[in-house]
């Protein structure tokens, strides 16, 4: 307050312009500052939230089958083809290694350990590594460690309680992948056959009707 001077009124003018300038100034850094941490906390979140958003995906796959065969054949087709029926690889009951689903469920999978790999934490890394070097190696894989780590970790950063320990929580595997659906393809095929044939039909009755059109005009001509 010792600088302003008021003693007369362009001396106060100008002191009002000074204040008002400097006020300016402040307020403009203050938004900039606020802008650059809202901008970063968006970008945060966005990142928090394809990370969820992966790893959700990841435990689907990984953990969205409670019954049937939950472990992951390792073996390609081309080891199918290579391999003679007496040095088949020694599987668990249940694992069908030539059929198509099979192939499906292992392909889905390491896609998801990949995911895991790049996104996961320290622990789901190391999990995935380990079940990513079991596939390499043609060995059968179970996730349901995997499955239980990520389920943790997504119902913790989702601001949920942990589920209790008296739930008792069957072992997970790799979810089943469903069939192609080719009726309803077939069906729409099927459709648009019969909506072509209805058309031509129309076609054909629109022809005639005009065809006696014709004739009758041609009568009363006469």
């Amino acid at each position: 307050m010792r600088g302003l001077d008021f003693s007369s009124w362009q001396a106060m003018l100008s002191t009002l312009v000074g204040l008002a300038v400097i006020t300016l100034i402040g307020v403009g850094i203050r938004l900039l500052v606020m802008q650059t941490l809202q901008q970063r906390r968006e970008r945060e979140n966005r990142q928090i939230n394809e990370r969820l958003r992966t790893l959700i995906a990841a435990y689907k796959v990984l953990g969205g089958s409670f019954t049937g065969t939950l472990h992951v054949d390792p073996r390609h087709l081309r080891d199918l083809h290579r391999a003679a029926p007496d040095d088949a690889l020694s599987l668990p009951d249940g694992i069908d290694a030539g059929s198509d689903r099979a192939r499906r469920i292992r392909d889905a999978v390491e896609a998801a350990l990949s995911d895991i790999i790049l996104l996961g934490t320290d622990d789901q890394v190391r999990l995935a590594a380990r079940a990513a070097t079991e596939l390499a190696q043609g060995r059968p894989v179970q996730t349901a460690e995997l499955v239980v780590s990520l389920r943790d970790f997504i119902r913790a950063a989702l601001d949920l309680a942990p589920i209790p320990a008296s739930v008792a929580i069957p072992q997970q595997g790799p979810a089943r992948p469903s069939a192609v659906a080719k009726g309803k393809g077939d069906g729409d095929k099927a459709g648009g056959k019969a909506g072509g044939g209805g058309g031509g039909m129309a076609g054909g009755g629109m022809g005639m009707g005009m065809g006696h059109g014709a004739d009758d005009d041609s009568g009363h001509a006469r």
